[in-house]
């Protein structure tokens, strides 16, 4: 992978982190389009990378609600902010029992290829168009049980191709829940599993001498930036979007592209 393929590989990445649209799968199409290839040490290292970059970027741009819940917690009380804390560790469960013990295990079923990617893009689209049009009945907060059913989608999206962002929001809309809290709560929710998939790669990565693999520390730095910049961009539109309730043109999207992909595949 070299500098200009890192470049567009960072910003499909940050882009796609947070818009339903599945960075796992973008980036198997992308780099099927580019005939990129790159050897395992490589492909771990830059997925770390882009994936902390992302992270960083909804620290960025939600610090406010960052701030309130740390400030909340350190308070030791029962109060809004540990509530809220509480549901992001229960939505932790299934992404982590999966991470853990499944993903590896999926992955060797499954692959990543862009047959398995152009159908689950198609699945992302039969959520995200079931949750336009349902109309369920309104909660005023994201309940427990909410927040560990939003978690099992998390956890579901381990497939490639399979939206985490869209999964997420989905389920959430499904059961009921406020647009304004939703994506918020999807985004901050996907910052633990994230870094810890993170090291997890990154114990694989440290092993052995050359550490890196074939990829360049330029080409790495290109591709955090890049992510970092468009994954900005992304978590503050894609906040916009879900308040205004267009998640319908991601359903077309991923309609269009998991064809096109399935299609490729053939």
């Amino acid at each position: 992978m070299n500098e200009i393929q890192a470049l567009i590989l960072g910003l499909v990445q940050g882009l796609t982190e947070y818009l339903p649209v599945s960075s796992s799968g973008h980036l198997t199409i992308g780099q099927a389009l580019f005939n990129i290839t790159t050897d395992e040490k490589a492909q771990l290292a830059f997925d770390i990378v882009v994936h902390v970059a992302t992270v960083m970027s909804t620290l960025v741009i939600l610090w406010k609600e960052v701030a309130w819940l740390f400030k909340g917690f350190f308070k030791f009380k029962d109060n809004d902010e540990t509530r809220y804390i509480i549901n992001i560790l229960v939505s932790m469960i299934p992404v982590g029992i999966v991470g853990v013990f499944f993903k590896d295990y999926v992955e060797d079923i499954f692959g990543s290829g862009l047959l398995i990617v152009g159908c689950m893009l198609l699945v992302t689209a039969l959520l995200l168009t079931f949750s336009y049009y349902a109309k369920p009945r309104q909660k005023e907060n994201i309940s427990i049980k909410d927040a560990f059913i939003i978690g099992i989608a998390q956890a579901c999206a381990v497939m490639p191709g399979l939206s985490r962002s869209g999964s997420t929001i989905a389920t959430g809309l499904l059961l009921g829940n406020k647009k304004e809290l939703l994506a918020k709560f999807s985004f901050l929710m996907v910052i633990p599993p994230i870094l810890g998939e993170a090291l997890l790669d990154g114990v694989k990565v440290m092993k052995g001498e050359n550490v890196f693999g074939s990829i360049s520390t330029t080409a790495l730095a290109i591709g955090f930036v890049a992510a970092f910049l468009s994954g900005c961009f992304a978590c503050k539109w894609m906040i916009d979007i879900v308040k205004r309730g267009k998640l319908i043109y991601f359903a077309i999207y991923c309609a269009i592209i998991g064809i096109a992909a399935i299609a490729f595949s053939l």
